[in-house]
């Protein structure tokens, strides 16, 4: 059985303050800049004077608020918008795109900026609408779970809200303290409980969105069962802002679970990683919640960057090859416990857990989740971080951080591994020199033909937003290709909605 092998953690909050961490003068490192597009309008005098009897009070204009609505998290790409809207309804959302369509003025919807593929941010002079102040909860059932609210609602308000109706949103995001449930909706954001709970595809019941020429397109609904023609909701879903502005949405919420349980354990082989995902799904069945792995390079950079201390040091003063943290969450306590630690057992007996440790307490299971959670943060110490989003079949899952070593490793800072191991996600981040563009380009091209060899996706949560625009053929057909263009031209003829983004 698993001992209790707990050292003095520091512990951390889950909180991500965007705008905290922009530096100002931050460099676009994205190589092909797209160019600005002559059909759109420029923003006037008389443009700003329309938006201020729209939303009186609420056109920012100034400088020092506008760098950091003009940058994105990662400090990738750099925009130059003039103004940042900021309204309260779906009435003035809708005036507001109405001018903006008139005046052929491009728009970029942003929620809370945590997005990591510059999708989020203008490329040029666009207008910034943001989400920010369309933060109202209008409705809970507590029988059916089904939570009604305003796009800009944070995620992170959002749990504490439910929770005290005894619900939870369906899905997890490290960046929660900040990101909008508009713009997760948006992006099809995966996160930490889609092994369990699903996708957004499968939890969101309906949307009200507001298209490019200011017309309200209502597909709100909270029926679990609606089978009356075409689905249209769900093109809005990780439609990354360019069919239209999301304003209200309909959340199925599953029940706040009254048992959770996390583990943090050490696996020799990736290999191990997979047979003990298989082990876990059989033996944990329906509590398993997460299932998430980290190698030894991210560990040794939360260690480094971070000054946290890997848990299961206290016993062998090394760093393991592989680490796997697994979450449950179920209602009865007592039983979920005995399921938990007789699987752990097992599969000490077996040799796929090397070690391990099982946190005693709600403070001891958020400081196991920072090794995972921290781990992003921790490698942006080392230099620019190249991020790739990645799913893959487990087959190659592992292969394509080796393929990289091996390609890169004597150029580049770290390469590391990590992610929802448990639906198929990589998160592969490789730290190059704030100078290093060329070996950036390469990297991207490496990567993404590695994953398209291997018949994976080159974005599995993230989107394609501006990064990855240039490999979208890598994933998708050129009829599939063709089609959501084709899409694109329905619902956005002039092409405002956040441009220069998805396609080339």
């Amino acid at each position: 059985m698993l001992g209790l092998l707990w050292p003095r953690l520091r512990t951390a909050g889950r909180l991500l303050n965007v705008n905290s961490r922009v530096p100002s003068g931050g460099k676009r490192v994205y190589s092909e800049q797209p160019r600005r597009n002559p059909d759109f309008g420029s923003i006037s005098d008389a443009d700003i004077a329309r938006f201020e009897i729209i939303i009186p009070k609420r056109v920012i204009t100034s400088p020092e608020v506008l760098d950091s609505a003009n940058v994105d998290w990662m400090v990738s790409c750099r925009g130059n918008s003039k103004v940042l809207l900021k309204p309260k309804s779906t009435q003035e959302v809708s005036d507001i795109l109405a001018l903006c369509s008139e005046r052929h003025l491009a728009v970029v919807p942003q929620g809370g900026n945590t997005g990591l593929v510059g999708g989020g941010v203008p490329v040029h002079d666009e207008v910034i609408l943001s989400s920010q102040l369309m933060d109202s909860i209008i409705s809970v059932d507590e029988t059916t779970g089904v939570l009604v609210c305003q796009a800009g609602c944070v995620l992170e308000r959002l749990e504490t809200y439910l929770s005290d109706v005894n619900l939870i949103p369906p899905y997890d995001l490290g960046a929660k303290g900040s990101c909008h449930i508009g713009g997760n909706v948006a992006t099809n954001a995966g996160g930490l409980r889609f092994l369990r709970y699903g996708s957004l595809h499968g939890n969101v019941l309906g949307l009200e969105v507001v298209l490019a020429d200011g017309k309200v397109l209502d597909l709100m609904s909270v029926l679990r069962k609606d089978n009356t023609g075409y689905d249209m909701k769900q093109l809005f879903i990780g439609s990354e802002g360019s069919l239209g502005f999301i304003t209200t949405v309909s959340l199925l919420c599953p029940r706040k679970p009254t048992s959770i349980n996390v583990a943090f354990l050490a696996v020799t082989s990736f290999e191990d990683v997979v047979k003990l995902l298989k082990s876990a799904k059989s033996g944990l069945g329906e509590i398993l919640s997460a299932f998430e792995f980290i190698d030894m390079s991210a560990m040794e950079g939360v260690e480094t960057y971070l000054e946290l201390k890997d848990p299961l040091r206290d016993c062998s003063n090394r760093l393991y090859n592989f680490y796997v943290l697994i979450e449950t969450h179920g209602f009865h306590s007592d039983h979920d416990s005995r399921r938990l630690d007789d699987w752990l057992a097992d599969s000490m007996d077996s040799g796929l857990v090397e070690n391990g440790t099982v946190a005693a307490d709600y403070r001891q299971m958020l400081s196991l989740w920072q090794f995972r959670e921290r781990i992003s943060e921790a490698v942006k110490h080392e230099g620019r971080v190249a991020k790739y989003d990645i799913s893959l079949s487990l087959e190659s899952y592992y292969r394509v951080v080796t393929a990289t070593r091996e390609r890169f490793g004597g150029s580049v800072h770290r390469v590391t591994g990590y992610g929802h191991v448990g639906d198929g996600n990589l998160h592969l981040n490789v730290v190059t020199d704030e100078s290093a563009r060329d070996l950036r380009d390469d990297l991207d091209k490496f990567v993404m033909e590695w994953v398209r060899e291997a018949k994976g996706s080159i974005s599995a949560e993230h989107g394609i937003g501006l990064h990855k625009r240039g490999y979208l053929h890598y994933s998708k057909s050129s009829t599939a290709i063709h089609l959501m263009k084709d899409i694109k031209k329905l619902f956005d003829p002039t092409g405002i909605l956040n441009p220069y983004k998805l396609f080339i």
